[in-house]
């Protein structure tokens, strides 16, 4: 970062704040599912199957009595999981392939970003479906099928990033005195793209929480009895009519939390941006 970021800037920017709220209420209810929920998500009780919300099911129950409202906080837990372990493969693999591209350079490079280009071919959902053949349906398969999709995207912004610093002035009169390029990696690019890999961190992730969500819909992902937004709204389609809130409430969770990471992404990018450092 360039700068440090004051508090002011931070309550300034619409954008920031009502997606740090947002991302702040997501991993809390995931952090608060791990040690209660209401009932336990998966905790059938056919006598009260498809109950609307009441004082005892503050979001109803399902076709199977499960209280919609802990299977929401379960699904956001696996969400939370899912998106986090998958970005963070995706990250350590690009950046170790940006970065050494950058390093190394000539066919080392152009190859990498073939081998890049050619994996954009294979979309999360596709890369699922060839897992599946292999290691089966589970979250297993979308933490893998999200992270392998994720590799080349950072591997693309963390190389075309350091490129663009080594054209910097300060990174060419480095080079100059004769200072080891391995050295300006760790001096001046790495210090220089630690706020564009932190704003794509959040793009992807959102990316990938909408990801899961598809993946389990299409019975790809999270599997039964486990929780999952995909899968709940998968579930709800027979019980629209009579219990619409069932495919309402995980809905709305995609939309908000989706929405939530979208706009602290875009509120640390306009903070971050030395381009544009107007405040929305």
């Amino acid at each position: 970062m360039n700068h440090w970021i004051s508090f002011k800037e931070i309550s300034r920017s619409t954008s920031l704040v009502i997606g740090s709220f947002l991302c702040f209420l997501m991993i809390l209810i995931a952090l608060i599912s791990i040690v209660w929920t209401p009932f336990p998500p998966d905790q059938l009780d056919i006598v009260n199957r498809l109950n609307g919300p009441n004082y005892q099911h503050w979001l109803g129950t399902d076709h199977f009595g499960r209280d919609v409202a802990s299977r929401i906080m379960e699904g956001t837990l696996n969400a939370v999981l899912v998106g986090g372990i998958a970005i963070s493969i995706g990250l350590v693999g690009g950046f170790l392939l940006g970065i050494s591209s950058v390093l190394f350079g000539g066919w080392y490079e152009v190859g990498i970003m073939r081998i890049a280009d050619f994996t954009f071919a294979f979309p999360a959902l596709l890369i699922a479906i060839l897992l599946t053949s292999s290691i089966g349906s589970g979250i297993y398969t979308s933490i893998i099928a999200i992270g392998i999709f994720n590799i080349p995207v950072f591997a693309r912004i963390i190389r075309a990033s350091a490129k663009s610093v080594l054209r910097k002035e300060f990174a060419v009169a480095a080079k100059a005195i004769g200072k080891r390029k391995i050295w300006i990696l760790f001096d001046h690019i790495i210090p220089n793209i630690v706020g564009v890999i932190i704003i794509q961190v959040a793009i992807s992730f959102s990316i990938a929480l909408l990801a899961e969500s598809g993946l389990s819909y299409l019975g790809i992902g999270t599997q039964p009895p486990n929780a999952s937004w995909g899968l709940m709204l998968y579930e709800s389609r027979t019980f629209l009519s009579e219990a619409p809130y069932l495919g309402i409430f995980p809905g709305v969770s995609i939309a908000l939390s989706v929405l939530g990471v979208t706009l602290f992404g875009d509120g640390l990018r306009d903070l971050l941006d030395p381009k544009d450092n107007s405040i929305y």
